[in-house]
């Protein structure tokens, strides 16, 4: 139909606005606005959609309009008369302009058409400030990022020097204290300019845009490495008492922990030393709760021992055999060492890029979980800073590195294995969270499990590498002597490595001192050659240990661990970490001090090659002995008397 047809036709009429119904206000903006700014925007509406239809807000749903205002009667030029001469006659000062206007904005925009724009419009950053003053005080901020955290007096003539030198004698004049204050403050929001140091640093190489995820649909998949000090002191193997250096793995689809070693110093044979512990099951030790065994865990332990037997007396921590590891550019991951480990282990080696820690943000947020959780209760434990350490915090350290990675390995097995994680929480169920035990037990039905165990020679040879050479008293390593008869024929021999002046490559473990292994370079093959000393000393936990063990827990039934099983054996692990040793815990500090230096050279527990039998080491021992003068019985020994220097002048007084 023609349009003057369809506007001058009697058959038909507006059933409903053109240009439809009014948009939604936005409730957000109006929250942020005065009080009497909205209500003035309200009162308008009302007159607006009167204007509109003829019918106020407030009138029942079956209300005819207001003659003056019916549509169907009068023409909307009409209604903004009608309008204005009623507001008006209130009195009210309002133009046929505004009526106009504001009836125009409510059907473009609403409620939100309504409200005095001067009002609404969001003020900038800087205020009325100079940009050029502007601009110098980003330069000075960003200047700050690699200095030491200074005061906003030190930024303001820092300012002040880059607009003399850009401007010159043109330069702007400088806010006031208070405006420069605000100013600064808005300008330096995230940045902790003059906050943290380490934490600005941080901040500033974090990138622009958002950052990505991986997604690990299997255990091992991607896996986390990384190595912090741990804020607890401990009593090392040289009797220095000092931090240990944490060096640990975390599983990114079941956030479970397969191996963590504690070390002086990382080196890349820790590192690769690390990766053999993942491999290997967790033994169960005496004193360790029945509760922990995985056998009474979530985990599916008879299906899993059926594929690999060495998980029959195992403690509740799975065995997850890593398919790629990502980890930073210390010189332990990226040596030659740790990537040939990977490789023969066949493990992806992903570094990160420089300079990009969130990368591996999973690893770097469970060493803060550590603290937390663990450090945070041990005896020695000084905080991360000097700002949250006791007084003579680090004179309370009384255990030794070997018996707190005892310490560390039952905390792993007892307590963060069985602990709900944040991380593990399914989309479906949000309000749920699984611990990295039950996360394992559903994955592993889903991806399978490939036991990837290592022999006594593989082991070998991830182990850190020595050159020495074989002498008459046997090997030194370390100051400790090695010596054994199968060394006879090797005594002062050339090893055919031109490369290393004819010395053998000897194969150390940093975590057993009991004994360390010879490549044989001219019949193959490995020497297993123990210390001399061993039968003097505290043998590690072996076999013999192990079956006593077993004995004690076949007393204790087979039931399943209850939550409250493993939460009282997790009470008594931090409390035992706390006091320190039961046979130190009633002694002054200077003794419990002594005493963890002693126990410094104890042998920790670990994955290691199956020890030699006890009677070749008690006769390596023994020839040993024989050959070695230091053992000799000695003589009497004379005291000397005190000198004095008064009665000898007296002496040689004429």
């Amino acid at each position: 139909m023609p349009l003057t047809e369809v506007l001058a036709s009697r058959d038909l009429e507006w059933i409903s606005s053109p240009r439809g119904p009014a948009p939604l206000p936005p409730s957000g903006l109006l929250d942020g606005l005065p009080g009497p700014t909205v209500e003035q925007a309200r009162w308008w509406e009302r007159h607006i959609i009167e204007l509109l239809t003829g019918v106020a807000p407030e009138a029942k749903p079956e209300s005819a309009p207001k003659p003056e205002y019916d549509p169907r009667r009068h023409s909307l030029r009409q209604r903004e008369l009608t309008k204005l001469t009623e507001l008006q006659a209130a009195g009210h000062s309002v133009s046929f302009a505004k009526v106009k206007r504001l009836r125009s904005a409510y059907e473009k925009q609403g409620l939100w058409g309504l409200v005095d724009q001067r009002l609404a419009r969001p003020g900038g950053p800087t205020g009325r400030v100079d940009e050029r003053v502007v601009a110098a005080t980003v330069q000075a901020i960003a200047e700050e990022t690699n200095r030491s955290t200074g005061t906003v007096t030190r930024l303001r003539r820092r300012v002040t020097q880059i607009l003399a030198a850009e401007h010159g004698s043109s330069a702007p004049d400088l806010p006031s204290s208070a405006t420069f204050y605000r100013l600064v403050k808005r300008l330096s929001q995230g940045k902790y300019t003059f906050g943290s140091a380490k934490t600005r640093r941080s901040q500033a190489k974090a990138p622009e845009g958002p950052f990505g995820s991986v997604s690990a649909v299997r255990p091992g998949q991607w896996m986390q490495i990384d190595s912090t000090p741990i804020d607890v002191r401990v009593v090392l193997d040289t009797g220095v008492v000092d931090r240990a250096e944490l060096t640990w793995m975390v599983d990114l689809a079941t956030r479970g922990i397969p191996a963590a070693v504690l070390r002086p110093t990382t080196k890349a044979a820790d590192a690769a030393v690390l990766l053999a512990r993942a491999l290997t099951p967790e033994p169960m030790r005496p004193g360790w709760a029945d509760a922990v065994r995985m056998s009474r865990s979530v985990l599916p332990h008879r299906r899993l021992t059926a594929l690999d037997e060495r998980l029959a007396h195992a403690a509740g921590r799975p065995v997850i055999v890593p398919e790629t590891i990502v980890c930073d550019h210390g010189n332990a991951y990226i040596s030659q060492t740790f990537r040939t480990a990977c490789r023969a282990i066949g493990i992806n080696f992903q570094p990160t890029h420089k300079g990009s820690p969130w990368e591996k943000g999973v690893v770097e947020r469970s060493f803060d979980s550590l603290d937390t959780l663990f450090a945070q209760y041990v005896a020695g434990y000084v905080g991360r800073s000097v700002e949250q350490r006791g007084e003579n915090a680090d004179q309370n350290a009384v255990w030794s590195i070997v018996e707190l990675q005892a310490l560390l390995d039952e905390w792993i097995v007892t307590v963060w294995q069985n602990r709900p994680h944040d991380g593990l929480r399914h989309p479906l169920t949000p309000d749920k969270a699984l611990t990295p035990n039950e996360q394992y037990a559903a994955l592993v039905e889903v991806a399978g499990f490939v036991p990837v165990p290592l022999s006594a020679d593989d082991y070998v040879e991830l182990l850190p590498v020595s050159w020495n050479a074989i002498t008459r008293s046997g090997i030194k390593l370390n100051r400790r002597t090695y010596d054994d008869r199968a060394l006879n024929d090797y005594r002062r021999q050339h090893s055919g490595v031109i490369a290393k002046k004819g010395r053998w490559e000897v194969h150390f473990d940093p975590y057993d001192v009991t004994r360390i292994w010879v490549r044989n370079h001219h019949h193959g093959g490995w020497i297993t050659v123990p210390w001399k000393h061993l039968r003097g000393t505290p043998t590690p936990f072996g076999e013999l240990a192990w079956q006593h063990a077993r004995s004690i827990l076949r007393q204790r039934g087979q039931d399943k661990a209850t939550e409250a099983e493993i939460a009282h054996a997790t009470a008594q692990l931090l409390d035992r970490a706390e006091q320190g040793p039961e046979q130190e815990a009633k002694a002054g500090k200077r003794d419990r001090r002594v005493a963890g230096r002693t126990r410094a050279t104890n042998a920790p527990s670990g994955p290691r090659p199956e020890p030699a039998p006890q009677d070749e080491v008690d006769e390596a021992s023994d020839v040993a002995a024989e050959g070695d003068s230091s053992l000799e019985p000695l003589a009497k020994v004379v005291p000397l008397p005190v000198f004095d220097a008064r009665k000898e002048a007296e002496k040689w007084r004429f």
